[in-house]
């Protein structure tokens, strides 16, 4: 992971274990505020009416500004704070999971609950998608078709995210560096075009990197 990169759910997801004929349909879905996680817990509650528990936890905020969790009708800590652990213990931010349970007729016991609930969250995170956000810098880099060989080159050894090359009297490139090695990457393109690139910094930016691509958020 990145210096200063975070996890989030990029795509919920929905995972489900059964244990002793009890059903635990664990529902995953990214949130940035309190409000979107309230309104994602209740939509699944009403869903799922008819199950003797909908059980939830939610954290949001890169440095977890925001954390709830909830039993709903569960003994007390053997659901929502279990299930909260997880995502705590996993570093996934700006997500809410609810998970419902149908009551198979057999007792669990607190641990059995415990385990339960944990065991179908991480389910819920693995049929997820997970992602890492980071911090970073958007960079126009100008060159002529004399200087791109070079530029490409130092782009592909440093960790740096292509977006977008325009092609025509000149070349330009926008690309993103991680926020920590700004310094060091905009120093090995003055260097090796003797300062003849043209640098233009279009400010901090968060992004992310699926499937192989860079997306600014």
């Amino acid at each position: 992971m990145s210096a200063n990169g975070f996890k989030i759910v990029y795509k919920g997801g929905e995972g489900e274990i059964v244990e002793k004929k009890s059903r635990f349909i664990a529902y995953v879905k990214p949130v940035d505020t309190e409000e979107e996680a309230a309104a994602f817990i209740e939509e699944i509650k009403k869903k799922n009416w008819d199950a003797r528990h909908n059980c939830a936890a939610a954290v949001i905020g890169k440095n977890n500004e925001f954390t709830r969790c909830n039993d709903d009708g569960e003994p007390a800590g053997t659901a929502g704070k279990p299930m909260l652990e997880v995502l705590l213990g996993e570093g996934v931010h700006n997500v809410a999971v609810v998970v419902t349970r149908y009551f198979g007729g057999i007792l669990l016991g607190t641990g059995g609950l415990v385990r339960a609930y944990q065991a179908a969250v991480k389910a819920g995170l693995e049929a997820a998608t997970v992602v890492e956000k980071c911090e970073g810098v958007k960079l126009t880099l100008g060159t002529d078709y004399n200087g791109i060989g070079k530029i490409q080159y130092i782009i592909g050894n440093a960790g740096v995210h292509t977006l977008d090359t325009r092609y025509a009297e000149n070349v330009e490139v926008d690309v993103v560096v991680p926020l920590e090695d700004e310094k060091s990457f905009v120093d090995k393109i003055t260097e090796a075009t003797a300062a003849r690139t043209q640098i233009d910094n279009l400010g901090n930016v968060q992004y992310i990197i699926i499937d192989g691509k860079c997306q600014v958020t």
